[in-house]
């Protein structure tokens, strides 16, 4: 019995600890990052909108590839792009257009019925959409984003890290006591 005690509490503390670090590893990649954060290479974005469901539901977390090179895409393409007022958009490429020597973009939500007003500009791509969603998961990106959110996704597993780790110790603490009680109880019967 003290043997799968002590394979349960070690399981409950590596998933606590884990956890923890990739808590913490988001909240401090997204603020580092400026808001989303990079893993491998992908820059995960929240979908806030329903225009391009049912490709991604609202809430859900998508998997871009950022491109240093935004006029390579080609119609079909999901990609993610900077309007003028800084907000950023993923829609599908639906055509691919010579604007001024310079390649442009006409894009429109799954689920929207037109296209999008303006062309996007090569330069104003942020990436292409890589074939990774994460559904609902956005919600908790955007928590994370806030300062509350942040303060309470780190403090909330160290918290539960902690306390764990004294419940273990008190446990440690009782056993030895009990030890040296059993042991000196028989002690002084074999005497």
């Amino acid at each position: 019995m003290k043997l799968v005690w002590k394979v349960i509490s070690n399981i409950i503390s590596f998933v606590l600890f884990t956890i923890m670090v990739v808590l913490a590893f988001v909240v401090i990649s997204s603020k580092a990052s400026g808001g989303d954060p990079t893993v491998m290479g992908y820059q995960f974005k929240t979908v806030l909108s329903g225009s391009m469901e049912p490709t991604f539901l609202t809430g859900s977390i998508i998997a871009i590839e950022p491109t240093k090179d935004g006029s390579k895409y080609k119609k079909g393409d999901v990609i993610t792009f900077k309007e003028k007022d800084k907000r950023i958009v993923t829609h599908r490429i639906i055509d691919v257009k010579n604007i001024n020597g310079k390649v442009a973009y006409e894009t429109k939500g799954d689920n929207n019925n037109g296209p999008d007003l303006n062309p996007v500009l090569a330069e104003n791509v942020i990436g292409k959409y890589a074939d990774i969603t994460v559904p609902h998961v956005g919600y908790l990106l955007n928590y994370a984003n806030s300062k509350a959110g942040a303060a309470l996704l780190l403090i909330i597993p160290g918290v539960l890290l902690l306390g764990y780790s004294v419940v273990t110790i008190f446990g440690a603490l009782r056993g030895i006591d009990s030890e040296k009680k059993n042991k000196s109880s028989d002690a002084g019967q074999s005497v």
